[in-house]
């Protein structure tokens, strides 16, 4: 293999390390932003009310190479993110068997038993801390102190998780056709529209990230619930559905800098660009006009991708977390390029680009025994195994791939 290219066989080797590690894991793990979830923390009252102390909690276990969760008392877990990434991968892997007939990942009847066990438990973890009569929603499995000081507490639905378990309830349906995953997915559309704020904007609006107030300046979640909505209004053509999805795009491409970039969000301490948010923009854009016809943001797309394509690659395959320094290197940021080029219908334009990419991300971010680790910086590298943001991410970035290449 030429340096830096990934041919198809690397990447079902690299896959099949990683499916095999995540089942024995029972597909449970370590997040990033589980620090709270420390019993320690949870019996120190002084700590565990503190805003501050909750947020300087949370850093410490996320910037320290060092796992300190066995030490704390922090579980592995299920995340509801993390799972409907793996139940999308094993979808795109029983789609890449029915194109070529590979054994190499289980027969059809062991992929469909994943599939069903993965979706079911999705529909199990779905949140009931907000009281919500119109929908289904999913939340994190820890509490979450952001910056700016709010407290999301454990299973508080966000825009971001729901659109995620909803494209993989999708994705589920589309390949067993059980109509309950169908009509689940299709009942969060009832969380975008009516549980979320939405901030207005000289044009469009902004929807919020979760139900609680306040937290209404974070384009790309906004542009999830777009991607949602559009979603749902390929299966129901409810127009209204079309409509909120459609405003959403209007404020949130009218913020884009006039490079094709986005800040993560609007406010002072959220003017950041980053890879993987730029690409979550993308994608739902894409997937936005793809599935409802409307070419008005075409321009924004074009833009949008040549800022993406030449700021946060490097020309050996380095992905970049930031468009204007290199580390640290991020395992989002190369499994966020392959999705977006594949649901935006533009992997073949790219691959020698996805390809170089992969192979930089399988050469120094895969651990022998099939993990990825979380960030590679200057002088270091953190091994933590993550299942969501490291594990899950790559399962179905790496699957995507091979049923996008096999198709085509």
């Amino acid at each position: 293999m030429a340096k830096g290219i990934t041919t198809i066989k690397t990447a079902e080797d690299s896959l099949k390390l990683l499916e095999k590690y995540c089942r024995l894991k029972e597909y449970k793990g370590w997040d990033p932003y589980d620090g709270l979830n420390s019993r320690f923390f949870q019996s120190v009252p002084f700590l565990n009310k503190n805003a501050l102390a909750r947020l300087a909690w949370i850093q410490l276990f996320k910037r320290n190479p060092v796992n300190l969760r066995k030490l704390f008392g922090v579980a592995r877990d299920y995340n509801p993110k993390g799972i409907a990434l793996i139940l999308s991968g094993y979808c795109n892997l029983l789609r890449y068997k029915r194109m070529n007939g590979s054994a190499d990942f289980g027969s059809e009847e062991v992929l469909l038993k994943r599939i069903d066990f993965l979706g079911d438990l999705l529909l199990s973890l779905r949140s009931s801390v907000h009281e919500s009569e119109s929908a289904s929603c999913w939340g994190y499995n820890f509490d979450w102190q952001a910056r700016r000081l709010f407290l999301f507490p454990k299973g508080t639905p966000t825009v971001v998780v729901t659109s995620f378990c909803s494209s993989a309830l999708f994705d589920a349906y589309e390949v067993t056709g059980r109509e309950e995953y169908l009509s689940v997915g299709l009942s969060s559309a009832g969380f975008v529209m009516n549980d979320l704020q939405r901030t207005k904007k000289e044009r469009g609006f902004l929807f919020s990230y979760s139900p609680i107030k306040g937290n209404n300046t974070v384009y790309n979640a906004s542009l999830l619930g777009t991607k949602l909505l559009c979603q749902c209004y390929h299966y129901t053509k409810n127009s209204s559905h079309l409509d909120a999805a459609r405003e959403s795009a209007v404020a949130c491409t009218a913020a884009q800098n006039s490079d094709g970039s986005w800040f993560y969000g609007e406010l002072p301490v959220q003017q950041w660009i980053d890879s993987f948010h730029t690409g979550y923009n993308l994608e739902a854009l894409a997937i936005y006009q793809n599935l409802t016809g409307d070419t008005s943001f075409s321009g924004s797309i074009e833009k949008g991708f040549n800022f993406y394509l030449n700021n946060f690659f490097l020309p050996d395959g380095t992905p970049k977390y930031y468009h204007n320094k290199t580390y640290p290197v991020d395992i989002h940021s190369p499994a966020q390029l392959i999705v977006t080029l594949c649901r935006s219908g533009r992997l073949d334009e790219h691959r020698g680009l996805a390809e170089r990419v992969l192979g930089w991300t399988l050469r120094n971010m895969q651990n022998p025994s099939g993990y990825f680790y979380y960030q590679k910086h200057r002088f270091y590298t953190n091994r933590i195994s993550y299942m969501r943001w490291s594990n899950a991410f790559m399962f179905n970035a790496l699957s995507l791939y091979l049923a996008h290449v096999e198709r085509n």
